[in-house]
């Protein structure tokens, strides 16, 4: 195990019936004290992944090390490690005070103890005041918070969340985002986050591990994900973006390569490091964000004719969806100030955009998410 590193996947695999692999050779290392997560859609393989570490299922395969020791075969109260789960698990007939204290008397600690790491847990999830109540007497988000706390109270070093705000609405699960966050800035404690949500995970995350058929498909910074995605699944995954099709044409000194739109025009772009050979079929991925519309396009130096389909008023921007002929479409993202007249559906209009804005992709690498 690498230095500073705290849990490590060693060619773990995972089937339940001897025939679907649900975890293919899984290699990946947790970091002392980082907040990783896992993302990726239904039946990736994240979940599957958590509960692996958290003891609740069994490697076919491969090793689970923390800090250096194997751990597949210990029962999960032993792991030391603190879970919450999507439906908090909390229990219904003890109050806030005695659902965490639970777990400190299974590890046998006297009162006195019990009663400080319990209030010092209330405290720090902001629930002073409630000790006496019965999950049912709580909102959704206190009832999260409680779970937060009972999974910190005994102080363990790795912290497992799967989809813990789920339940909870855009308003409420955007301030818990904030607020487990804080936690773990406070606290330094490991944080291993299972989601689907990719706005979740961009904002929470040091690093965020994509799954893609029970395989790690790219594990970096979210600014790395967003801005180098190693292939096209990530690119489409991770945030909007344009996928559009053609043929690669040459490649010049700088790593730039020329590009045959299937519409016809011609644009040059990064290559991605998974690109392989020119004169074969690419996609080209570039951020909403990256194009502009109108005069200003004239002084991008990749330019696509196309008519507008359809606009969606958002309050601080404007999203157009644009035809750009051969059945392709692409979505541009502007703020409002940036019109001085809105364009409307019909509106023939030439798209911009920077060499450096896209990134090419090989197709042999070209495996898209869902919706693509």
């Amino acid at each position: 195990m690498e230095t500073g590193q705290i849990i490590e996947f060693v060619g773990v695999q995972k089937t339940y019936d001897g025939r679907t692999v649900v975890i293919e050779n899984l290699n990946l290392s947790v970091r002392q004290g980082e907040f990783l997560t896992l993302l990726g859609g239904s039946g990736s393989g994240k979940t599957t992944t958590l509960m692996m570490l958290a003891g609740f299922e069994t490697p076919t395969r491969g090793h689970i090390l923390v800090k250096g020791k194997p751990i597949e075969h210990l029962p999960p109260h032993r792991r030391g490690i603190g879970v919450v789960f999507q439906n908090y698990a909390l229990f219904p007939n003890m109050t806030v005070a005695q659902n965490l204290a639970y777990p400190l008397r299974m590890r046998k600690m006297n009162k006195r103890e019990i009663q400080v790491k319990v209030d010092k847990a209330i405290e720090m999830v902001r629930l002073e005041g409630m000790q006496n109540r019965r999950p049912s007497e709580l909102s959704g988000g206190q009832q999260q918070r409680v779970a937060l706390a009972r999974a910190l109270v005994f102080e363990p070093s790795l912290v497992l969340m799967d989809e813990p705000l789920g339940a909870l609405d855009k308003t409420l699960r955007e301030h818990m985002q904030y607020e487990i966050k804080q936690i773990h800035r406070d606290l330094g404690v490991t944080m291993v986050y299972v989601t689907h949500d990719q706005t979740e995970a961009l904002a929470m995350s040091d690093r965020i591990a994509i799954f893609e058929r029970g395989s790690v498909t790219q594990i970096a910074s979210p600014q790395e994900l967003y801005e180098q995605p190693a292939n096209v699944f990530v690119a489409g995954f991770i945030g909007e973006n344009n996928i559009i099709s053609g043929h690669s044409e040459g490649v010049d000194e700088r790593g730039y390569g020329t590009i045959r739109l299937d519409c016809g025009q011609t644009v040059r772009t990064h290559l991605s490091s998974s690109f392989t050979d020119t004169g074969k079929p690419v996609k080209i991925a570039v951020r909403p964000e990256h194009l502009v519309i109108g005069t200003a396009a004239q002084s991008r130096s990749n330019q696509c004719k196309g008519t507008i389909l359809d606009t969606t008023y958002l309050g601080d921007h404007l999203r157009a969806l644009v035809d750009i002929g051969c059945g392709q479409t692409m979505v541009v993202r502007k703020p409002l100030l940036d019109f001085t007249t809105r364009p409307v559906a019909g509106d023939a209009i030439l798209i911009g955009w920077n060499d450096s804005d896209g990134r090419a992709f090989s197709q042999v690498s070209a495996q898209l998410p869902p919706g693509f």
